[in-house]
């Protein structure tokens, strides 16, 4: 049961030292959330944003769902004409959603799943998407869902905090109000989606990291290991938006893609993991959805076609015969070729820089702080030695 009371706020001063400080007003935050497993009782107090109750479920799942041998994941899932099951996993602004909504693959959800022995499940039956920027033209799946036309009382999308004027016009690139507007909507919405919102186990898993970098390649295939090792790092970049007082990219470690939805100690999961890796054979991909050419400021966003296009070779199982070199920093495989991708120098990050020492520079850097992070959040874990030999930096 969740008690959510939106426009209440907390006396800053009776809650001084007890709650956060928000850097939106300088002091104590006026609002919380809160859960009670023993009762199962939560509380969404002082928040408006519609993401505070679903992430409090989220967080709920991913506490109870392990002990009952399912996995919970912060992922989306498709399902291609043959049954096959594919996850982009990622922190929000990464892609998850506009990567997943394709119109030849059947969606199951956009953001939450659990795998269990019968395979994947989605936990929510609906879309919770970005929309500062939304391009018709690059992601008509969810424009059309969002602002298809229909009777109001049939319409059912939910816009959120996006700029709007008095004729009900909508500013997607206005961001004076909040880079972090959403749309909200039902799966029955989309093109091409799967009804039941569940399906077999996922033949391939992509995770996706927004690079502000701009040294991870745009695609690389990881060994076992590797993927445990990135699923417990969460390596991205925290985006404008996403969070509260973040206003450029910001580089951040989040265990398994979703730190603070995942209560449970962190091997709970990645044992998981690790266990349904083996049991289905299931490839592994990392997809930089971030940065080319240059950091961010310098460089530029990942072009989202492109990106489709390797996405879609991963899932196809193109990329399963193509030749690959390792990169000797981030010890990930990445293919000399793509389909789709018709000049395969972009494959390698260091083509796209002019300043070729600025990029052996600042990927160092990178693998520097993967290594720092290893040694203050796992070193004393237990964690198995093949794993942590595949970090950067070590």
């Amino acid at each position: 049961t969740i008690l959510v009371c939106p426009y209440d706020k907390f006396d800053p001063k009776r809650y001084e030292g007890r709650v956060r400080v928000d850097p939106r007003i300088g002091g104590t935050s006026t609002m919380a959330i809160a859960m009670d497993f023993d009762q199962r009782i939560g509380v969404v107090y002082g928040s408006a944003y519609c993401g505070s109750v679903k992430k409090t479920l989220f967080t709920v799942m991913n506490y109870m769902l392990p002990t009952e041998g399912i996995l919970p994941i912060h992922c989306s899932a498709n399902e291609g004409e043959a049954g096959d099951i594919a996850l982009l996993l990622g922190l929000s602004g990464t892609g998850k959603t506009t990567l997943s909504a394709v119109a030849e693959r059947a969606l199951l959800g956009d953001d939450e799943h659990g795998w269990s022995e019968n395979g994947i499940a989605n936990f929510e039956g609906g879309c919770y998407a970005k929309l500062i920027d939304l391009d018709p033209n690059k992601e008509p799946e969810i424009h059309k869902a969002c602002f298809h036309e229909d009777d109001y009382l049939n319409h059912g999308a939910i816009i959120e905090n996006a700029m709007m004027y008095p004729t009900g016009e909508f500013d997607l690139y206005d961001d004076r109000f909040t880079p972090n507007s959403r749309g909200s909507y039902p799966l029955k919405f989309l093109t091409n989606i799967n009804e039941s919102s569940t399906g077999t186990h996922p033949s391939t898993i992509l995770f996706l990291t927004a690079d502000a970098n701009g040294v991870l390649p745009p695609v690389s295939k990881l060994t076992k290991e590797q993927a445990m090792l990135w699923f417990i790092m969460g390596y991205t970049s925290k985006l404008a938006g996403t969070e509260t007082g973040v206003t450029e990219p910001k580089s951040a470690f989040s265990r398994f893609f979703g730190a603070p939805f995942m209560p449970r100690n962190p091997d709970d999961y990645a044992s998981l993991l690790g266990k349904k890796l083996d049991e289905h054979d299931t490839q592994v991909y990392l997809i930089n959805t971030g940065w080319s050419g240059g950091p961010y400021g310098v460089g530029s966003r990942m072009d989202i076609m492109l990106t489709r296009a390797m996405v879609a070779a991963a899932i196809d199982g193109s990329l399963k015969d193509v030749e690959y070199k390792q990169d000797e920093v981030f010890k990930v495989h990445v293919p000399t070729t793509c389909p789709g991708v018709d000049d395969p120098k972009i494959l390698f990050p260091v083509n796209t820089w002019d300043n070729k020492d600025g990029y052996r520079e600042r990927a160092l850097k990178l693998a520097g702080d993967f290594a720092a992070q290893w040694d203050k959040a796992y070193a004393d874990k237990g964690i198995d030695p093949a794993i942590a030999a595949e970090c950067p930096g070590k």
